[in-house]
């Protein structure tokens, strides 16, 4: 199966699984650039699910939108751990959903570290009623759009994670 394939799978059980709970979720993108909101609302039921996608690229846009402190992003980075549970936090906050994903990462080519390697991805996933959920993948230097193939599918298994 394609990577394509894989993410309309996983995203077609997400929003059955969603549906059948009757729970609506809610991302908060920076280097997928809302690539999981895409692959939900491409499969058909997703108006039931999706309330809203937050694309925040920016680190003013993490803190407008989402309400995270400009020092938690200076002190941390914006590819943190921190961070990614901020936006999750802030995204379920500010919107109608009961679950939300966030995403933050350096998809490359340019602008790793040492410290923060290209194909660094932070997540989290917050429930209503739950504590968030974290967890760091260190895909590579595999190629921007496979870091961003990667990150979605990675945002899709914690949300259905969350519904299990």
């Amino acid at each position: 199966m394609t990577d394509f394939g894989v993410i309309q799978s996983k995203a077609a059980d997400v929003i059955k699984r969603c549906l059948s709970l009757g729970q609506k979720v809610v991302t908060a993108e920076s280097c997928t650039g809302g690539l999981v909101s895409g692959a939900l609302t491409g499969i058909s039921g997703s108006s039931g699910v999706v309330d809203r996608g937050f694309v925040t690229y920016s680190n003013e846009a993490k803190s407008d939108m989402l309400g995270i402190d400009p020092f938690l992003i200076a002190q941390n980075g914006a590819v943190s751990e921190h961070v990614a549970r901020a936006m999750a936090e802030g995204a379920l906050a500010r919107s109608l959903a009961d679950i939300s994903v966030s995403i933050t990462g350096i998809a490359g080519p340019g602008g790793g570290t040492d410290s923060k390697p290209v194909g660094l991805v932070h997540f989290a996933c917050s429930k209503k009623g739950a504590s968030t959920i974290h967890c760091e993948r260190r895909f590579g230097d595999i190629g921007r759009e496979n870091v961003r193939t990667a990150a979605v599918i990675q945002a899709l298994d914690l949300i259905s994670e969350m519904t299990r």
